[in-house]
């Protein structure tokens, strides 16, 4: 039986497939290549280039591999881009989900693991952020990702397809072999970026507010490593397969640093020194955005053991220092 792994070519679904494979399991995976790579996707891997929107497609699939399980990422993610075009989100997002669902339906594949965003929750009552709290997006992408949790809360009324959503806050870092790493067009992720200014591919980083209330003034924000937030798919895969109920995890690392700190670290990993300039305030950016995520501890058995920035800076600059240009080698 193969796991399917949908945006399998992306940034994260790339890792999930490298740590199923590392664990000898048979993966299949779907992707359309709008924002993945082919040379992402492991080479042990069975790779279909597709849009899961397109229920023909889907269910040839379906048809022709023995999947027992699906692990979800595939998803537009841009937040600015949402809200300029929330019907191309909730049509690639949402659609998109209810094509699988009806799919996994037809199949009778009964267990799901969805890539969620911690945007479902909006502007936080308090931090840490918890499960508990209330879930209002302020933007389109939060938006629709809570959709898709709704989605499956009530296929798994009617249909008995148990799922788990994790919340992700933000995700970085890479495979430490450096076999594969982030590469987005148009990159919009704090490290990446900060390393870009140390290849000299930008002239410098840009400071989103420095009048914010936390202690430098700087935006707080909690980083989780890419490898540490598979592991906790991987659990939440074993976990339904057992019998686990369906439900929801926040997945950071419960620690927060600011938009200083990300700079300083990267000068102390890089050796650059990478220039910073303050600019105005981005609209709906919350001052500090920590996890709790003491829930897929208890629950999951998660154990996050790559939480050291440093640690987490210096796999990044790794992946970015050898691969320049991503995906497109020299």
């Amino acid at each position: 039986m193969s796991v399917l792994v949908l945006g399998g070519a992306g940034y994260i679904g790339s890792h999930a497939v490298y740590q199923l494979i590392d664990q000898k399991r048979k993966v299949v995976v779907i992707d359309n290549l709008e924002t993945g790579h082919r040379e992402a996707v492991h080479p042990e891997a069975t790779f279909y280039q597709g849009d899961i929107r397109n229920i023909g497609f889907l269910r040839e699939i379906f048809e022709k591999e023995s999947i027992d399980s699906v692990v979800h990422f595939a998803a537009n993610s841009l937040v600015g881009e949402s809200m300029e075009d929330p019907l191309k989100y909730f049509d690639n997002n949402v659609h998109g989900t209810q094509v699988l669902l009806q799919v996994m339906k037809e199949h009778d594949v009964k267990v799901i693991v969805f890539s969620s965003t911690a945007a479902t929750y909006g502007e936080p009552e308090s931090v840490p952020i918890t499960e508990k709290m209330r879930t209002e997006p302020t933007n389109t992408y939060g938006e629709t990702k809570l959709t898709m949790e709704k989605l499956m809360k009530w296929c798994e009324a009617a249909h008995g397809i148990r799922h788990v959503s994790l919340r992700y806050f933000n995700v970085a870092g890479a495979r430490k072999s450096g076999e594969i790493g982030e590469d987005h067009q148009p990159e919009t992720h704090l490290i990446p970026i900060i390393l870009q200014v140390a290849l000299g591919q930008r002239e410098h980083i840009s400071i989103f507010g420095n009048n914010y209330n936390t202690p430098d003034g700087t935006c707080i924000r909690d980083y989780i490593h890419v490898e540490d937030l598979i592991n906790a798919h991987l659990l939440a895969l074993n976990y339904l397969k057992q019998g686990g109920k369906s439900d929801v995890f926040n997945l950071g690392s419960s620690q927060g640093f600011s938009v200083k700190e990300m700079i300083e670290t990267a000068r102390n990993v890089t050796n650059k020194d990478i220039p910073a300039r303050t600019a105005k305030r981005r609209a709906g950016d919350p001052s500090v955005l920590i996890a709790s995520s003491e829930k897929a501890r208890n629950t999951l058995g998660w154990n996050p053991t790559r939480t050291s920035i440093n640690e987490i800076m210096k796999d990044a600059w790794n992946w970015h220092r050898n691969n320049p240009n991503g995906y497109k080698r020299m």
